[in-house]
């Protein structure tokens, strides 16, 4: 496999921070296929929740941000991993304020969708 350039300049960081960093990412791995399991649950599983075109959409919301909440975690290994070679401070992310507010919202209308008053 090809090193990529990036990975050519500055040092190499104390393994023990790579490898800090590589748990960081694979910990939002583990939290993309969760989301993932969870858009495929409500499709597939979801009996008693209507309208159903609301949930589909809330599945495919969940799918949606486990493939971006997946990229998002390389960008974010990679920019900290380049910061680590050039002895810089770790770059700030959206990630966490985005994740945090979709799973609001789809967690808000799933409760709504639970609560609301539907035909038998």
């Amino acid at each position: 496999m090809r090193t990529p350039p990036w990975r050519q300049q500055g040092s190499e960081p104390d393994y023990r921070f790579s490898l800090a960093n590589e748990r960081t990412f694979l910990a939002w791995i583990r939290t993309s296929l969760a989301l993932l399991a969870g858009g495929v649950l409500l499709d597939q599983f979801s009996t008693k929740l209507a309208p159903h075109v609301v949930v589909l959409g809330l599945a495919v919301a969940l799918g949606a941000l486990s493939a971006l909440l997946s990229l998002l975690a390389y960008w974010r290994w990679r920019a900290n991993e380049i910061a680590m070679r050039h002895g810089r401070p770790l770059p700030s992310t959206m990630v966490v304020p985005i994740l945090a507010s979709a799973s609001l919202v789809v967690s808000a209308v799933i409760v709504i969708l639970i609560l609301w008053p539907h035909p038998p």
